[in-house]
């Protein structure tokens, strides 16, 4: 089950706010390079260097069938690459801009992988990043516990995605470690008024679903979804429910 812009875009609404949140942060002085790390669709990407008009943009994903939807958005000032953030922490160029929305909760070694993108980082660069606090959301918390109870664990050979995400302190030491200043670190909650359990499926099937269903038959997937839902259901006893989705918006400049 690969990424698939449609049903992540399903609640675009909802997942574009903190995009522009973050983007609040940023000041438009000395922007000439700018990389937008996790651009999907390219969408965002385009709505940043339509902000700042300036800047030339490059937007990477690793995944393909997400990237595929950038074409439209290519201009002379915003190009995209497939590409992961681990093989962009190998490149030797500099941003006056690293952002990115909601992308880097997916990888892994944030003690490490931090201190190397805040080193890409020109004299007078921004750090502007966005992710779910996954560990603490409930819907993801469910996930997790389910995935570790058989039958699914045994349907996926013992797998599981922990959370990456190290804490605000931890974060905080990084980027003051890394020399950047005016920093901000914000924990905010985007509520989610879900109508019944089927909207809140819905939403964590575009995201963080997706590794577990890629390692599953069609039939184990039927299984585990029937399941899954049964659990938000007993969560979420009672419709219209609000789910406080959590989020971390880190930004700081050199």
């Amino acid at each position: 089950m690969p990424w698939n812009p449609e049903t992540y875009n399903q609640f675009k609404n909802i997942r574009y706010q903190p995009f522009f949140d973050l983007t609040e942060f940023i000041s438009p002085q000395n922007i000439k390079t700018a990389i937008d790390i996790g651009c999907g669709t390219g969408e965002q990407t385009h709505i940043l260097s339509q902000k700042f008009d300036k800047t030339n943009f490059i937007g990477i994903d690793y995944s393909a069938e997400m990237l595929a939807k950038s074409i439209e958005f290519k201009t002379e000032k915003l190009d995209f690459k497939l590409a992961s953030v681990e093989e962009f922490i190998q490149y030797n160029q500099k941003f006056d801009l690293i952002f990115s929305n909601a992308a880097l909760q997916w990888s892994d070694n944030h003690e490490e992988l931090f201190p190397k993108l805040i080193s890409h980082l020109t004299e007078n660069g921004q750090f502007a990043i966005q992710m779910p606090m996954q560990a603490h959301n409930v819907l993801n918390i469910i996930l997790l516990e389910l995935v570790q109870e058989k039958p699914y664990s045994d349907f996926l050979n013992g797998w599981k995605r922990e959370p990456t995400m190290l804490s605000i302190d931890e974060y905080a030491q990084i980027m003051f470690d890394g020399g950047l200043k005016d920093i901000q670190i914000i924990q905010k909650v985007y509520p989610i008024i879900a109508d019944d359990a089927g909207k809140l499926f819905d939403f964590i099937s575009g995201s963080a679903l997706i590794p577990y269903m890629e390692r599953l038959s069609e039939k184990q997937s039927e299984i585990f979804i029937g399941e899954f839902k049964k659990r938000i259901e007993k969560t979420f006893s009672k419709f219209p429910a609000i789910y406080s989705f959590k989020r971390l918006l880190l930004y700081g400049k050199m």
